[in-house]
């Protein structure tokens, strides 16, 4: 192929790439309604079921950055192949799970799959169209299947459940993974490094690995043990402390794992910020409603699952309909008001009453929030992503990753906590319905900060569109 024309294969490529993308969002939050089946079948514990979804967003979190960096000194499509391969061979494992310990480490591994999916997916994506309208629209898609995967996972998750078996909420994945290894070498094309650039900096590396576990354990398990617990205070400070060494070995690398100079794009750093302050939200708010949906309401798992279609439709339309107003009207104007969306839902959702039912308390908070979410999303990702380099796609990808990922196990953290600490009444039902309120209240606070971070930090209409179209070409 010409380094100078467009791919011919590029949209089979997007199509191979969107895939791959909801099928890792939805092995994050598919196996939550999963999980009561899993404890009868298994005999697994209350922390065993904490860590069947903890201990994926421990190895996803936690190795984006490695996984990210891999793709770019190794070969993005080759990174993506060997991560696919192990996505085939950890969902097997999982549905095959004969005790909770299989479950449990195959789910570990299935993370550490999806980070080295995600990132060299969407370092392909970069790398693959070049033409600034042509790429714009691709991560337009990209997000939105993205989106699509995080509210699609409670549709299809409880009937998957309760008509296959929850083994199935894993089988479905083998078939897909295996058709992606098929397809890759045929439509995705390879990115080549430098010579002489082929060092992984072992030191950054654990240091920053080591620090992002140590701090998604900690907020994955501060709702349960509490934030002033010496665990949860020892944890964050250790990875205070390792993202302090991490940052001063970067400082003297000769080849840094994360070259800090990358941090000084503004664009890169408010994108991520946003972006981080939307997997709050998001994660946030779906925990919210399912709580309220299930134990409140009294909505089985299926049938609670399918009162997110009305959002999960909407969030596709946001998606699409962002990326055109991107073009136009660039990226700040479009984050600000996929947040005001956001906000505005969720202020809804803090009037949810214990006597409530789905049409009034529910649906016209999610049809608002659906579309703000998959705007901002899109604008987001195209502000962290557009001003880097190619040959550093691969890192900007992996860090953009993990803020979604990291700012949603914080936004659980703090809205579980929030929740608890307000639900006081005697009355079961009124107890949880005033936590959930305080809860919500708590993500239009993140969307607000989110507000406050794209109007300092993300470029104005003009200069959005200008940095765009010139990625610099320095990394800066």
């Amino acid at each position: 192929m010409s380094e100078t024309g467009p791919d011919p294969r590029r949209w089979k490529a997007l199509a191979v790439l969107c895939v791959a993308s909801l099928f890792i969002t939805l092995d994050s939050q598919i196996v939550t309604l999963a999980l009561p089946s899993m404890k009868t079948d298994l005999g697994l514990s209350s922390d065993g079921m904490q860590w069947v979804l903890s201990g994926y967003l421990l190895s996803f979190g936690g190795l984006l950055l490695l996984g990210g960096r891999s793709a770019d000194l190794l070969g993005a499509r080759r990174v993506f192949m060997i991560g696919t391969f192990l996505f085939l061979v950890s969902s097997l494992l999982c549905g095959l799970a004969w005790s909770p310990g299989v479950l449990l480490a195959a789910r570990v591994v299935q993370g550490m799959s999806a980070a080295m999916m995600a990132p060299s997916a969407l370092s392909i994506l970069m790398t693959t169209f070049t033409e600034p309208a042509e790429r714009n629209k691709a991560l337009a898609f990209w997000s939105g299947t993205m989106g699509f995967g995080a509210t699609a996972a409670l549709l299809i998750g409880g009937p998957i459940t309760e008509f296959l078996g929850w083994p199935w909420i894993f089988h479905i994945n083998i078939p897909v993974a295996a058709v992606l290894l098929v397809l890759s070498p045929v439509v995705l094309r390879e990115s080549r490094p430098a010579a002489g650039k082929r060092s992984f900096d072992p030191v950054g590396a654990l240091t920053i690995t080591v620090a992002l576990v140590a701090a998604v354990f900690a907020i994955a398990e501060a709702p349960r043990r509490g934030w002033a617990d010496p665990l949860t205070i020892g944890m964050l400070a250790g990875a205070f402390v390792l993202a302090g060494v991490f940052v001063l070995v970067e400082r003297r690398s000769a080849a840094p794992l994360v070259p800090l100079r990358i941090f000084r794009s503004r664009g890169l750093v408010g994108g991520n910020l946003v972006m981080a302050l939307l997997g709050a939200s998001a994660f946030g708010m779906a925990l919210g409603t399912s709580l309220y949906g299930q134990q409140v309401l009294g909505y089985s798992a299926v049938a609670f699952g399918l009162g997110f279609l009305p959002m999960t439709v909407v969030n596709i339309g946001g998606s699409a309909l962002g990326q055109s107003m991107v073009a136009r009207f660039g990226v700040r104007t479009v984050a600000v008001a996929g947040l005001l969306l956001i906000g505005t839902g969720c202020l809804l959702l803090t009037t949810i009453s214990a006597n409530g039912d789905y049409w009034l308390d529910l649906f016209f908070a999610l049809v608002i929030f659906g579309p703000g979410l998959g705007a901002c999303f899109v604008a987001s990702s195209i502000a962290a992503l557009s001003s880097v380099a190619p040959e550093e796609s691969g890192l900007a990808s992996g860090i953009n990753t993990a803020a979604f990922q990291i700012g949603g196990a914080i936004g659980v953290a703090i809205v579980t906590s929030v929740s608890t600490s307000f639900a006081t009444a005697a009355e079961p039902k009124v107890a949880i319905t005033e936590g959930l309120r305080a809860g919500f209240g708590v993500v239009v606070l993140f969307a607000l900060i989110g507000i406050a971070v794209t109007v300092t930090l993300l470029a104005p209409p003009r200069r959005a569109k200008t940095e765009s179209v010139e990625p610099t070409r320095s990394g800066v």
